[in-house]
């Protein structure tokens, strides 16, 4: 049995769709305040009804924010912390994840990705670490990929680089919020059913899942269940690891391991 998260204080950022939405939706129905942080004003509102929808009772706000934008994100996370009455949990999701090949990249849009995978996720901490501090301690989890870390995937160099330096930085910080009784880990999701993902079509849909040895694509619950239980009581002795939540997907050498 869990201990529930009723009445903590979370942030969630790229919470307006796809995983960053189910993250807040899981949080949300574990008893937790929850923040839905993102770009878009519009999308966000959508993604607040949503959750209500399914969680009547869950106490959410909206933040329309640059996650790469430090003065933006700082006041997104002392509002949140005002507001909440303080911060337990802060779930690093922002991402986006244009495909494009080094010889096409413009070196703009390397940079773009980088500053939201990755930028984002060392302002959304370093913004959190005075109300964790206040707090007596808290749980960071980020959102990183099993591209980058154990994977790769044509026209994804910047993404992957991304999605790695995460890790990276999250084995750094685990260090430094260690005294203040902060925990930081990692979820590396593989092929989940998102919008985004959906737009691929169902014969690209029908060929991932077959990849995957438990025969399915995952869902965005998976990856809520993976970072509930960093977030929980339990796991506070858990820090600087990395959950692979992608049904099996990287563990064969080929398709043929799976006849």
């Amino acid at each position: 049995m869990f201990t529930k998260l009723t009445g903590r204080s979370a942030i969630v950022t790229g919470a307006s769709k796809g995983i960053g939405r189910g993250i807040a939706l899981g949080l949300a129905a574990q008893g937790a305040q929850v923040t839905l942080a993102a770009r878009g004003a519009d999308a966000l509102e959508i993604a607040h009804a949503a959750i209500a929808a399914k969680a009547p009772a869950a106490k959410l706000r909206c933040a329309p924010c640059d996650v790469a934008d430090w003065d933006q994100v700082r006041q997104m996370v002392d509002d949140a912390a005002k507001v909440q009455g303080g911060l337990s949990i802060l779930c690093a999701n922002a991402g986006i994840y244009p495909q494009t090949t080094m010889e096409d990249m413009d070196p703009a849009e390397w940079d773009n990705v980088m500053a939201v995978n990755l930028r984002s996720s060392f302002l959304a901490v370093k913004a959190a670490i005075p109300h964790f501090r206040k707090a007596g301690g808290g749980r960071v989890i980020l959102t990183s990929s099993i591209t980058g870390p154990i994977t790769g995937y044509r026209g994804w160099t910047h993404y992957g680089a991304s999605k790695a330096a995460q890790l990276g930085f999250m084995r750094s910080a685990a260090m430094e919020l260690a005294k203040d009784n902060v925990t930081i880990n990692a979820v590396l999701p593989g092929n989940i059913l998102t919008e985004g993902f959906a737009g691929n079509g169902p014969e690209y849909l029908a060929a991932m899942a077959a990849s995957v040895p438990l025969g399915r694509l995952g869902t965005v619950d998976d990856i809520a269940n993976a970072v509930l239980f960093l977030a929980s009581d339990e796991a506070g002795y858990i820090t600087a690891q990395q959950i692979v939540v992608d049904g099996g997907q990287v563990v064969p050498e080929s398709l043929d391991a799976m006849a």
